[in-house]
């Protein structure tokens, strides 16, 4: 039974990727799992030009069937990653994708820049950020936006694009599309959706930061949806994220047309959830008598 995936041209032992945010750097989760190598791949936490500490206390907040999270992207800083993290990385045994913010144009290219020489096949452009030059609306709520961030980066980076969608726009399959015409790779979605919390009791919002990113199974129809239709819409791979806390959640990605999926907030529930996740799809297979794991991409039927 075959669970190996090709993205890009890039060979993964399975179609499960740990998403970025949920996984760090993999360093903390690697020791429970006696390693990485079991993993298709990991979506290391964002990486942005300077340090960042991230927004403000509370950050996460549980929903029905969801959580809302608002970190404001904390991480170490591109140099603080080259020197301390991507060492240890080179021995991960697995696909690495390296995600990748900014306020500007500017600072996402030179991330990209700096990432070039590194041994990590994939860079994951995380649109969803507020654009600082554009009044802090996502650099992805349109397609124009998403042409021009994707054809800024593209331009400069050296490594397989994967554009990673933001689910709150009009068009996603729009958006998918302008990502490809702009010379993207890939393309992973969805991101989290915008919403809020609030203590009815102190009359305040409970995340510090007020709104934050909706993840978890709460959020996995509109996610499926959004996939198929942002497979229909272009030749490149699809990567499907959203609320995939089972083989059988990560199944339905790949009939609507993935080629390999994201799991996120399941990492916080349980840190082997990934390779649960790719164990429960070789399930599915053998209880369906498929013997190839690709034979299930896009075999949705409608």
């Amino acid at each position: 039974m075959n669970l190996s995936v090709e993205l890009c041209g890039v060979r993964m032992r399975n179609p499960v990727i740990a998403a970025s945010g949920c996984f760090g750097f993999g360093r903390e989760i690697a020791p429970l799992l006696g390693g990485l190598s079991r993993l298709g791949g990991v979506a290391l936490k964002a990486i942005t030009l300077e340090r960042r500490e991230g927004n403000p206390p509370p950050r996460i907040a549980e929903t029905p069937s969801g959580v809302l999270n608002s970190v404001g992207l904390q991480n170490p800083g591109l140099e603080a990653f080259l020197s301390e993290e991507l060492p240890w990385l080179a021995d991960a045994d697995t696909v690495l994708f390296a995600n990748i913010a900014g306020a500007t144009l500017d600072e996402y290219r030179r991330v990209a820049e700096g990432l070039n020489d590194t041994p990590i096949p994939f860079v994951e452009l995380n649109i969803s950020c507020p654009n600082v030059k554009a009044g802090g609306a996502a650099f992805g709520v349109d397609p124009d936006a998403v042409h021009r961030a994707t054809g800024a980066v593209r331009a400069v980076c050296g490594k397989k694009l994967i554009v990673k969608l933001t689910p709150n726009t009009a068009d996603i399959a729009g958006s998918a599309a302008a990502a490809e015409a702009a010379g993207a790779d890939g393309v992973s979605l969805i991101n989290t959706l915008t919403g809020m919390a609030v203590d009815i009791h102190t009359r305040r919002p409970i995340l510090g930061n007020i709104v934050g990113g909706l993840s978890g199974p709460a959020i996995r129809p509109v996610a499926l949806r959004m996939v198929w239709q942002a497979a229909q819409a272009v030749r490149i791979p699809v990567i499907g994220m959203g609320g995939i806390m089972t083989g059988e959640d990560a199944v339905a990605f790949l009939l609507c047309g993935a080629r390999a999926v994201m799991a996120g907030t399941a990492n916080l529930i349980s840190p082997d959830a990934c390779i649960r996740i790719a164990e429960g799809i070789g399930e599915y297979m053998r209880q369906h008598q498929i013997d190839d794991v690709n034979a299930l991409i896009g075999a949705l039927e409608v």
